[in-house]
């Protein structure tokens, strides 16, 4: 069904990107999120609106986000704006001798120490996360990532994105890694955060699925498919339905039917808010490609299975840009024909065909393709072994970007 009032495919976004608080001096964790709120509100609360953004809390006690108050329209400017979210909070921060950390998981947290969870309104979802998964772990208490509701309108428009959708979950990686170490080591993955919520719900596998979603492409098939069998598989562990919601589904991208979106889970946070949205921008121009068949048809998208999908994306994970693709018939679903490429390559090749020169996060882009991701950037800045004190000052230089809204060496 389409309705008038909902924002169209590619005509709606919604950004949420989640920071750490840190300790000013240390950059240990700092679980002040309500204190930052009630500074912001001049009461307790989970939420704070600011015209065009919101401030909020998740999960952990340490990691605040901040968000779109409903879709924009488009892109352009969103970059100024969060940045300008960013050294609010950090004002507000100040006296309390914290400050924001980006990067997708603190280097050296320990999470069954350092975790506190939210606990305050809505604390019956997490109690009830934390009662069946237990939250302590890196997978739920170390993980800051970016989230990208896209909208569509009926049944029609869902079928495509999603199809599109789909298909580049894979080599977000390649772009947006940004957590290559765990305690204080890499690990030899360069996006750590997906890799742990890969396996964080793994109590009950359906939840998460393959990270990338089953072929659905009709509401009625995704509620079939996906949600009603999460329903299911949560009921006998959440006797009170508190769960029972489309926002249990923890796939890569999850159908958000009730505002009409779709929603990417797989993007680590970058060092500012420029950088996401030169990544998100990206993302937005190679699925507007697809969604207009440019490369191949609907029906060869709707096609793909999972499988192949799920491979690519386990090396985008381990190896980001660097990942090397062998799949002929992925790579053909964008336009090349040849046996293998890097990821980095592929994304060189999708930036060349969709990504306009004048947009305003362009130069951050080319920064990106260029030098890699963040999380090859960070570990070519660590160099071997880095002890604790190389660490600090590394995410020293990371925090200054995040501050000052520049891109990471």
């Amino acid at each position: 069904m389409v309705t008038p009032e909902t924002p169209h495919i590619f005509a709606g976004f919604g950004i949420e990107l989640e920071y750490m608080i840190v300790h000013q001096d240390t950059l240990d964790v700092l679980p002040i999120a309500d204190q930052l709120l009630t500074a912001a509100a001049g009461e307790l609360t989970n939420d704070v609106e600011r015209g065009a953004f919101e401030w909020s809390n998740e999960l952990a006690l340490h990691v605040i986000e901040m968000k779109t108050a409903g879709p924009a329209v488009n892109l352009a400017g969103l970059a100024l704006g969060l940045q300008g979210e960013v050294t609010a909070m950090n004002r507000l921060l100040a006296p309390m001798n914290a400050t924001l950390l980006p990067s997708a998981m603190h280097p050296w947290m320990d999470p069954y120490r350092e975790t506190k969870l939210w606990p305050h309104g809505y604390r019956a979802v997490y109690k009830a996360y934390n009662r069946i998964f237990n939250c302590q772990g890196h997978g739920w208490s170390n993980l800051q990532s970016v989230h990208l509701n896209l909208a569509f309108n009926g049944d029609d428009e869902f079928g495509r994105l999603h199809a599109a959708i789909r298909l580049l979950l894979p080599i977000l990686p390649a772009l947006a890694a940004s957590s290559p170490f765990v305690e204080g080591r890499a690990t030899g993955l360069l996006d750590n955060r997906l890799e742990f919520y890969r396996h964080n719900q793994q109590r009950i596998p359906s939840l998460t699925g393959a990270i990338i979603p089953e072929t659905v492409y009709t509401r009625h098939q995704y509620e079939e498919t996906i949600l009603q069998r999460n329903y299911r598989d949560i009921a006998p562990h959440d006797p009170d339905g508190i769960l029972q919601n489309e926002w249990l589904n923890s796939r890569g991208a999850i159908a958000r039917f009730e505002r009409s979106a779709i929603e990417i889970r797989t993007l680590d946070i970058q060092e500012c808010p420029a950088a996401d949205l030169a990544i998100i921008t990206a993302i937005v121009f190679v699925l507007r490609a697809l969604a207009a068949e440019r490369w191949n048809s609907f029906e060869t998208q709707k096609a793909v299975p999972v499988t192949p999908l799920s491979d690519i994306l386990l090396t985008t994970i381990r190896d980001a840009d660097q990942a090397r693709i062998k799949n002929a018939d992925y790579l053909r679903l964008f336009g090349i024909n040849a046996p293998t490429i890097t990821a980095g390559e592929l994304w060189q090749h999708l930036a060349e065909e969709t990504v306009p020169a004048e947009i305003d996060t362009r130069v951050a882009l080319d920064h990106l393709l260029t030098h890699g991701p963040l999380a090859r950037r960070i570990l070519k800045a660590a160099g071997e072994n880095p002890d604790r004190a190389s660490l600090s000052t590394l995410y020293e230089q990371l925090r200054n970007c995040l501050a000052k809204g520049e891109m990471f060496a």
